[in-house]
């Protein structure tokens, strides 16, 4: 759970690199906002390139609520699904002390990127080391033949 204080007139871009270091996120996923209705409907998606719906650098923060859009789903990884729900939970005075967007309140571990993608960490993992193949049973190549992309180094 993460609380933000974020300024109306945020683009959705900013938001998304904001929330890309703020959660150590790799940059150069593919990502998308979705923004639901008050019934939660599904009522566009906003992505780096115009869908027919604006990109994230045309769509600020104020645009999605005055459009009764109170939820935000930014989908951080597209071929899993993954996603953090962005809710609107109020609105307060802006302060010109403060630099947006803020960070307000935290709790639990920031969401894992690649967990979901990556499955079979633990056939990489240390403790698997000592049962990997001796030196002399690696892949071996004739001299005419390169791994494949070592080809022209």
């Amino acid at each position: 759970m993460r609380e933000y204080d974020l300024e109306s007139r945020m683009s959705l871009f900013r938001l998304h690199e904001y929330l890309d270091r703020e959660l150590g996120f790799s940059p150069d996923q593919m990502t998308v906002f979705e923004t639901l209705s008050p019934a939660g409907k599904l009522t566009r998606r906003i992505g780096l390139f115009d869908f027919g719906d604006g990109s994230m650098d045309m769509i600020t923060l104020e645009n999605t609520v005055s459009r009764e859009e109170p939820v935000l789903h930014y989908v951080y990884n597209l071929s899993k699904n993954l996603r953090i729900e962005l809710r609107l939970e109020g609105e307060q005075e802006f302060n010109r002390r403060l630099s947006y967007p803020v960070l307000i309140a935290e709790k639990g571990r920031n969401p894992d990127q690649f967990s979901a993608v990556y499955e079979d960490y633990e056939e990489f993992s240390d403790r698997h080391a000592s049962q990997a193949a001796p030196a002399d049973e690696e892949d071996s190549f004739e001299d005419d033949e390169l791994p494949e992309g070592e080809e022209n180094v």
